[in-house]
């Protein structure tokens, strides 16, 4: 095998059994709200597409895909193991994830669970500007690509346009050290733009363009709510906004995928093979000591073994000590 199929060989992605199993940052109490504002969507009979921006290796697109109805479109932007649109945008992939974000991980993580790929553009989210997406078309957008002020911005201008008047906007990182340019573009848009913050998670903010009320009152009233999912509410300015806190209490794990059966027995195989292998050697270990201790007592047996402890045994130390030092003339 050449050079460079080895190292194609061992760029293959792995297939997860588990959410859980796919790389990212997506924690309980945002796939939780992910599968809330999804759900109480679908409830009410709202239809509208779906969009991503900035999908690392899928393990939120594989939850929003969950929730895709009939009729509607998923939609996933994002640069994969493309160059960046600028130097800035080419530095901060280089620095965070070219290493490890590729389409086919993509690809492989999302039809472990799913049986269709969304529908994908490998390229900068600017390209979604200018009505490369139908206006008012979309009920949930999560915008999670660059980091960069400028680039956020332009993804929040997207959505607006993308997004139905009761459409539910998310965008993650808006409070981390290292992306003050997402804390800048969301409470500007909070302040400047329309934009109504719902509900805050420790990484995620959940907002409209719409009324906020409607998700605020029934997340208080604890309709579909996780025992562990604390709320509390803050006054911004005049208006409500909610906080998540609390544990993992109460939210059901993500289904398995695919893979899950296969997986799970093939880790049994392996796991009843490593125990026969341990007892094999424990068993061969136990036979070298059986043969050593057999082969200590037939030395001790061997008549001049026996005259020697006899002598040491019966005659006078003294007299020992001599026989020993005149042997050794």
């Amino acid at each position: 095998m050449t050079d460079t199929a080895l190292r194609d060989e061992s760029r293959q992605p792995a297939e997860p059994a588990v959410l859980e199993g796919v790389p990212g940052w997506f924690w309980d109490h945002d796939r939780h709200s992910f599968d809330w504002f999804l759900g109480r969507q679908e409830k009410q009979g709202v239809t509208g597409d779906l969009l991503e921006m900035g999908a690392y290796l899928g393990r939120s697109a594989i939850v929003i895909g969950e929730h895709l109805q009939p009729g509607e479109t998923f939609t996933v932007c994002d640069l994969f193991d493309s160059d960046g649109p600028d130097e800035e945008n080419s530095e901060e992939m280089a620095t965070s994830y070219r290493r490890t974000l590729t389409r086919s991980a993509f690809e492989c993580n999302y039809l472990a669970f799913h049986d269709e790929l969304p529908e994908i553009i490998q390229a900068p989210t600017s390209v979604l500007a200018g009505g490369r997406i139908p206006a008012g078309a979309y009920r949930f957008v999560h915008i999670d690509a660059s980091h960069l002020y400028e680039h956020v911005v332009g993804d929040l201008d997207v959505a607006r346009t993308a997004l139905q008047p009761q459409g539910v906007v998310v965008l993650d990182d808006y409070r981390s050290q290292h992306t003050p340019g997402v804390a800048a573009a969301t409470w500007e848009a909070v302040f400047n733009r329309g934009l109504n913050p719902i509900m805050l998670t420790e990484c995620k903010f959940y907002g409209t363009w719409g009324d906020p009320e409607p998700f605020q009152r029934e997340l208080l009233d604890r309709v579909d709510l996780a025992a562990g999912c604390h709320l509390s509410a803050e006054t911004l300015n005049g208006r409500q906004l909610l906080r998540m806190t609390g544990s993992s209490e109460g939210i059901r794990p993500f289904r398995g995928s695919r893979h899950q059966a296969r997986l799970a027995a093939e880790a049994a195989a392996r796991s009843a093979e490593e125990a026969r292998r341990n007892a094999r050697a424990r068993q061969d270990e136990a036979a070298l000591d059986l043969a050593a201790r057999r082969a200590r007592a037939a030395e001790a047996r061997r008549p001049v073994n026996v005259a020697k402890r006899a002598a040491r045994d019966l005659l006078p130390p003294v007299v020992t000590s001599a026989i020993r030092r005149a042997r050794r003339r």
